[in-house]
């Protein structure tokens, strides 16, 4: 990450980190389940989930291997994780707890057996970068599970839809579509086993609460719901627009890839 981006994601993510442990789209749903079931992990695996935010994808695999590392750059944020994670696990558990940025993991090459992402990498300023880093740490056969949130192929409706993001969170840096995340799992040398994508809805109003956003920051995020294009509008699935009950979708794609050998 480039220093000040770093800096930025940082303050952003301390500052609203227990709304990150608390938040349902982190929490839950069947996406976690879908993380689970596409890493597939082994009881002798060491595994390591970056950006842990809340810690959950670290929570939900942590009976399935060996040994869990919850990383994330911000120190606060992993601090919340570690309180959740082991007010849920007890005092004895196998989940390890590692301040790390995701495009230098401070990890020996062909160390890992699994490692996943769950809804972060769009605030990493390189996400090249950070699979290039999923990579070099992986041994060989090792698997690399990644959820983000991702946007249309046209490039006119995605910088509509990166616009929303990044007024609500500046630290939001971008989402890639379903074919470049794929394009970037192979130049980083990895095989693409899967990739696929499902929604979830966002209520605006909660959405913009766990990022802090002032009345006015409301009222630009209701206009740009209201004056979205028509292509956006379908892609978002916008409903009740510039009302207390807006609503959205937002589409993830989730990716698994394995480093040959």
């Amino acid at each position: 990450m480039t220093d000040d981006g770093k800096a930025h994601s940082r303050a952003r993510f301390s500052q609203y980190a227990q709304g990150y442990v608390t938040s349902p789209t982190h929490s839950g749903g069947s996406d976690l389940d879908l993380m689970l079931t596409l890493a597939a992990p082994q009881p002798h695996w060491l595994a390591l989930d970056i950006a842990t935010g809340g810690g959950h994808t670290a929570l939900k695999l942590a009976p399935h291997v060996g040994t869990m590392i919850a990383s994330d750059y911000a120190l606060p944020m992993l601090d919340a994780a570690r309180t959740f994670i082991d007010s849920r696990l007890g005092a004895a558990h196998n989940v390890r707890y590692l301040p790390a940025d995701a495009e230098a993991l401070p990890i020996a090459a062909d160390t890992l057996d699994l490692i996943t992402c769950r809804i972060a990498a769009h605030h990493f300023p390189d996400i090249f970068r950070f699979v290039l880093e999923c990579a070099r740490t992986l041994k060989p056969g090792g698997v690399l599970v990644v959820q983000d949130q991702t946007v249309p192929d046209d490039p006119k409706d995605s910088a509509y839809v990166e616009a929303f993001e990044r007024l609500r969170d500046p630290s939001h840096g971008e989402a890639l579509p379903v074919y470049k995340w794929e394009g970037t799992f192979l130049d980083a040398g990895l095989v693409v086993d899967e990739a696929g994508t499902i929604s979830r809805e966002s209520p605006m109003l909660a959405w913009a609460e766990r990022q802090g956003c002032t009345p006015d920051v409301v009222e630009r995020l209701h206009l740009l719901m209201i004056q979205a294009p028509e292509r956006v509008a379908a892609w978002m699935k916008i409903r009740h627009a510039g009302t207390a009950d807006a609503v959205f979708d937002h589409t993830y794609v989730t990716i698994r890839g394995h480093k040959p050998g």
